[in-house]
C-alpha cells in the first residue's frame, strides 16, 4: 500500500512539472497545460479515495504525530 501511495505522489509530482514546462515552452497554442493539470487533479483526488478506502478496510491505521 505504501509503495502503491509513493508511486502515485511521484506520478502527481512528474505531471506537475510537465505542466510547467508546457506552460513555458508552448506560449498559449496548445492545452497541454490544462491536461496535465487536470490529470493532476484527478490522480490527487484518485490517491485521497484510495486511501479512505484502504483505512476503512483496515490496510492501513492512522497515527497522531507523536504515536504512544
Amino acid at each position: 500500500m505504501r509503495l502503491l501511495a509513493l508511486i502515485i505522489l511521484l506520478a502527481i509530482i512528474v505531471s506537475l512539472g510537465s505542466a510547467l514546462r508546457y506552460l513555458v515552452s508552448d506560449d498559449g497554442k496548445t492545452d497541454r497545460v490544462v491536461r496535465a493539470l487536470t490529470w493532476r487533479i484527478g490522480m490527487s483526488v484518485g490517491l485521497f479515495v484510495l486511501l479512505m478506502v484502504a483505512w476503512y478496510f483496515g490496510l492501513i491505521q492512522p497515527h497522531g504525530i507523536f504515536p504512544d
